[in-house]
């Protein structure tokens, strides 16, 4: 299967979207350079003990949606649901890469700051009920809806290492990850905090 029918099987349009994806509480850059500073700069935990089932998602949220199908209600365009909650219709303008995509299948909720990192930045001393409220965050700039192809290349890598592909984006996307990190007490280590720093201050 070719890339182009790839894409197109997963609903994916290459053409910019009207709308893109807003999660709450995302921090001015005055607001995130000031937040960064804050942060504790430490050496990364390692993944000794790690697995997704430590964050447990995605729990109920109100009647019949889950976390999941909330933040895609949130961040589609014109989202009809079934009775289950479940997406029917609808497009989702994904800010990392600059696709609109046309089935909820295509379409991943990325947890900015990644579980795997969150663990390695504190989150492995923490109660299970803390991680799982973390890993269902709809209250601070920590889940956003973009395309399954861009949230699978990103993987569990912070800022030093990757950055949305759709440059413009990437000034929003650091005031997400340190909004983020800030709310949670997580700290940070010194690339990731160089990259932060070099973007915000872009910004």
């Amino acid at each position: 299967m070719s890339a182009a029918i790839g894409c197109a099987a997963a609903g994916v349009i290459t053409a910019p979207g009207v709308a893109g994806a807003t999660p709450p509480a995302i921090p001015s850059a005055a607001t995130a350079r000031s937040e960064l500073a804050d942060l504790q700069v430490a050496t990364e935990s390692s993944m000794s003990g790690y697995s997704r089932d430590q964050f447990p998602h995605w729990i109920a949220q109100s009647g019949t949606c889950d976390t999941r199908e909330t933040v895609l209600k949130r961040d589609g365009s014109g989202v009809t649901t079934g009775s289950d909650c479940s997406p029917t219709a609808g497009t989702w303008y994904s800010p990392y890469d600059g696709v609109t995509i046309a089935a909820s299948s295509g379409v991943d909720i990325d947890h900015v700051v990644p579980l795997a990192e969150a663990w390695r930045s504190g989150a492995a001393s923490w109660t299970t009920a803390r991680r799982q409220q973390f890993a269902n965050d709809l209250t601070h700039s920590q889940l956003i809806a973009v395309s399954a192809s861009s949230n699978r290349s990103k993987g569990d890598q912070d800022p030093s290492t990757w950055l949305p592909p759709v440059s413009a984006y990437r000034c929003t996307y650091a005031r997400m990850w340190v909004g983020s990190k800030h709310a949670w007490g997580l700290s940070l280590q010194s690339s990731e905090k160089s990259a932060l720093t070099t973007l915000l201050n872009g910004c």
